[in-house]
């Protein structure tokens, strides 16, 4: 059976979808053989918090129960996110029980902490009103919910290991977010890589233009991550 690579789109947890829209690259897990899976979830405002994660992780054991249908390791899956679908595999990843547990993570461009976000904007931002229903002010019972749904908060030692991608220049989600994040895992004894993308903004479509290679390197990590046991 081939490795699993569940796909997470982005779109700020209000817009997007599985087929065309904000998808992480699926050519490269294509050309490895790898069994992947687009899956779409509930969006702000119309569907709030919890709804988006609830979804993520009903795909999970969905993929899970019918991996062999496809072909594919329920062994050896990842999870592979952009921009808000990064914060939701992060989520997902983070505190999942078993039936929900995957083996590997990569987050293109993901916002780890909302709450240092929202601070450095000086308010809970638009997308994060939708999903949550807020007003602009960080109050004490905003920051309570920005805290709760930062995957940075759940990282434990049993975290998978984790693949960060990140442009220098991302004006939508700060390249320290993938910095903190791998120092928090490097504290816990997770492995964890920062692919950098030296002048990369938040488009995905521009990554290549800095560095041709990314993909091929994202798909190495995942091979080497997702490899068998001997």
């Amino acid at each position: 059976p081939f490795p699993i690579a569940i796909l997470i789109h982005g779109g700020g947890w209000g817009g997007g979808d599985k087929a065309q829209v904000h998808v992480p690259p699926t050519k490269p897990l294509t050309d490895a053989n790898f069994t992947w899976f687009s899956i779409d979830y509930r969006l702000a405002p119309q569907y709030r918090w919890p709804a988006c994660i609830g979804d993520v992780r009903t795909a999970i054991r969905w993929v899970k129960a019918n991996a062999a249908e496809y072909k594919g390791d329920p062994e050896r899956i990842a999870l592979v996110g952009y921009s808000a679908g990064g914060h939701l595999a992060a989520v997902a990843a983070a505190a999942a029980k078993d039936d929900a547990r995957v083996q590997a993570l990569v987050l293109l461009a993901g916002p780890t902490d909302l709450e240092a976000d929202c601070d450095r904007r000086g308010e809970v931002s638009p997308s994060l009103q939708a999903l949550f229903g807020r007003a602009p002010e960080i109050d004490d019972e905003a920051r309570a919910i920005l805290r709760a749904t930062s995957p940075l908060n759940h990282l434990t030692p049993q975290s998978p290991p984790t693949l960060l991608i990140h442009g220098t220049v991302d004006e939508s989600v700060p390249y320290s977010q993938s910095v903190n994040y791998q120092a928090r895992l490097a504290e816990l004894g997770v492995p964890c890589e920062l692919i950098t993308i030296p002048g990369g903004s938040h488009r995905l479509r521009e990554w290549k233009i800095r560095d041709a290679n990314y993909e091929a390197k994202m798909v190495d990590w995942l091979n080497a991550t997702l490899s068998p046991n001997p």
